[in-house]
């Protein structure tokens, strides 16, 4: 009998539903990663070709700072689309939701609000 037989673990029908909402999330995730990449490939200019020279190099420059936040949080959104994929892959494996620091069910409170987390509220604490 391995470590894991005996640790609590999530049921079938329960699995199911986190699965149904992590998958939910991903869709919702990649449908907004979508639009982030859009913004920061964009390279239509707003008309600032006759204004002033001035004017003209702080919209590039506002231009600049708002593609490079597009592309931080675009980086972001792809790590947790992976985070939430790797989720799916817990859940096939049946170790869903259980805390990989301390072996303990992760509360089902926890999951439903960060549904691709690997250590319990407990955990967490403990390691600040």
């Amino acid at each position: 009998m391995s470590i894991t037989d005996t640790k609590k673990k999530y049921s079938d029908q329960e699995l199911e539903k986190f699965k149904e909402l992590i998958e939910e999330k991903i869709s919702t995730a990649q449908r907004e990663l979508v639009f982030l990449k859009r913004a920061y490939m964009n390279d239509s200019n707003n008309g600032t070709e006759d204004t002033s020279p001035t004017f003209k190099a702080y919209e590039e420059g506002s231009t600049t700072l708002s593609k490079e936040a597009n592309a931080q949080l675009a980086l972001r959104q792809e790590k947790f689309i992976r985070d939430l994929k790797n989720a799916l892959v817990r859940i096939e494996n049946k170790t869903y939701g259980i805390c990989r620091a301390t072996g303990k069910l992760i509360s089902r409170e926890r999951l439903l609000l960060v549904p691709h987390a690997t250590l319990s509220i407990e955990a967490k604490r403990n390691k600040k």
